[in-house]
């Protein structure tokens, strides 16, 4: 199923001419002439229905300035109403009927508020959420609306992408301001706009989780090499499994070419990504992994902050002995030292077992700690600055 949204706004009406009229000119040098842009839009993608939302003072009569309105009465009145702001849903569906059967396609029109404050905005993207199909494709066309409704149909397209899991296949608009003198009116296609809030969410997601796989897919279309994202995403991985050398290995394969990325896109958001990643550009893998748990403590994710903090101090203590850190015995070894007579690097670990494994700690410091977030964070900040600064 694929429904394109329209939005009517307040036409100024010639009394001899009618609407004016523009000839729109498509990506594909395709044109068609009409008052109305959402009328060739139809034409042009060829959806299965067309929802058509606008106000009580919007338009609606462009459809039928073309027909004699002497002897229907109903369309007399709905000319009026629209003249005087008052077109009301009753009028809307009696026109439903008639404009499904003149256009060939399931129509149907529906009243919005002027989305002047924040409540009256909420109801629209409620009405455009009750109109349209879970899983559907849909497209916008804000050519029409007033000018404030633009900013609104990119919220609508966010919220009913996630609320209803639809696939926004594009964002219209007809330019007539663009129109040379004599000229035809250039479409435009307003996806990078949507694709720009992909990058904000992802950034935001990824200020949340720390996975920075989700820009991979992202990366990919904005024309990084697929063997570079499927890196990205294999290095994201690693990381949130506490596999920081193979981490760090996968990300160094990669971050060149993060770095020199150039697409529209990535030209954006490449610096605050790379930042991000940045980790491991540090000295040894004691610093690479207390990198990961200052990060992960800052992001309130305490399980991961606890396991890099408690391996960090491990590496470290594995590298003043010059032992391999990544040999798991001599591992073992350095920490049986490291702790030895150290109260509160026994309790880093008792900490990090009772959160990695679940285990109920006969700690009674440690019981409390885990059942009050405030004081976890608290003390895994002091165990970060007393151990390590």
């Amino acid at each position: 199923m694929t429904t394109l949204i329209s939005f009517l706004g307040k036409g100024i009406a010639d009394k001899t001419t009618g609407y004016r009229t523009a000839t729109y000119h498509f990506d594909d040098s395709s044109k068609r002439t009409t008052p109305y842009f959402g009328l060739a839009l139809a034409d042009y993608l060829r959806p299965k229905r067309l929802i058509l939302v606008g106000t009580a003072g919007s338009m609606w009569d462009v459809f039928f300035e073309q027909q004699d309105a002497s002897d229907d009465d109903m369309l007399d009145l709905l000319i009026e109403a629209v003249h005087e702001s008052r077109v009301d849903a009753a009028m809307l569906s009696i026109q439903e009927e008639r404009l499904t059967k003149n256009l060939g396609l399931p129509v149907i029109c529906r009243l919005i508020s002027y989305a002047r404050d924040a409540a009256e905005q909420t109801k629209v993207l409620l009405t455009l959420a009750e109109l349209v199909h879970r899983g559907e494709k849909v497209f916008l066309d804000v050519t029409h609306g007033f000018r404030h409704l633009p900013m609104l149909a990119l919220v609508a397209a966010r919220y009913l992408a996630h609320v209803k899991d639809v696939k926004v296949g594009g964002l219209y608009y007809g330019a007539l301001e663009m129109t040379p003198t004599n000229g035809e009116t250039p479409v435009l296609q307003l996806d990078g706009m949507l694709q720009m809030l992909d990058w904000v969410e992802s950034l935001a997601t990824y200020n949340k989780d720390g996975d920075y796989g989700v820009f991979a897919p992202l990366l990919q279309q904005d024309g990084l090499p697929e063997d570079k994202a499927k890196q990205l995403t294999r290095a994201a991985y690693f990381e949130r499994s506490s596999n920081p050398v193979k981490a760090r290995e996968t990300l160094g394969s990669v971050f060149s070419a993060i770095k020199t990325h150039n697409g529209p896109m990535g030209a954006l958001f490449r610096d605050a990504l790379t930042e991000r990643i940045n980790w491991f550009s540090g000295l040894d893998r004691a610093a690479w992994e207390l990198a990961l748990a200052d990060a992960y403590l800052e992001r309130r994710d305490y399980v991961r902050a606890v396991i890099y903090l408690y391996e960090s101090l491990v590496t470290r203590a594995v590298l003043e002995r010059k032992f391999n850190p990544n040999d798991f015995s001599q591992r073992n070894e350095a920490w049986k030292d490291a702790k030895q007579g150290n109260n509160q690097v026994k309790n880093l670990e008792y900490l990090r077992n009772s959160l990695a494994h679940g285990i109920k700690s006969d700690n009674a410091k440690i019981k409390n700690l885990v059942i009050d977030e405030n004081r976890l964070a608290a003390e895994l900040k002091k165990f970060r600055h007393d151990l390590f600064d």
